[in-house]
């Protein structure tokens, strides 16, 4: 029965956007991406607290193609500061989602000690012991 199944509406992060976006509006795409997938990580990061299994993998792919897709778009921003704080957006989502080293990775590319110092206040867990 065909009828009560729905298709899933693709994310934000899966329209195909082949336009040039210009460095503000790379960086509202990216704020679109991480509020869209906000959600999306906190299902992962309660999934990985309470230990089920239950429909991990396919919320974690979700989360990872999102990311992968804001982290592109990133890639592209040529204003140093707008880029940190669109990466600082990304960040905060791996935050969300427990993802620490991909966190403390993208924290190194972060080139603005202010925007550095901000994310490691908000989460004291991104200063990698080791490091400090």
């Amino acid at each position: 029965m065909r009828w009560f199944q729905r298709d899933r509406r693709p994310d934000v992060w899966e329209c195909a956007d082949d336009q040039i976006f210009g460095d503000i509006g790379a960086a509202q795409k990216i704020r679109e991406i991480c509020a869209s997938a906000a959600s999306i990580a906190e299902t992962i990061a309660a999934v990985d607290n309470r230990s089920g299994e239950k429909n991990k993998a396919g919320e974690n792919e979700r989360y990872q193609a999102a990311v992968k897709r804001a982290l592109e778009i990133a890639m592209k921003i040529s204003d140093d500061a707008m880029r940190d704080v669109a990466v600082g957006q990304i960040i905060r989502l791996s935050m969300k989602a427990n993802h620490l080293k991909t966190a403390r990775v993208l924290l190194r590319a972060v080139q603005s000690k202010a925007i550095q110092t901000e994310l490691i206040a908000e989460n004291p867990a991104l200063v990698d012991r080791a490091t400090a």
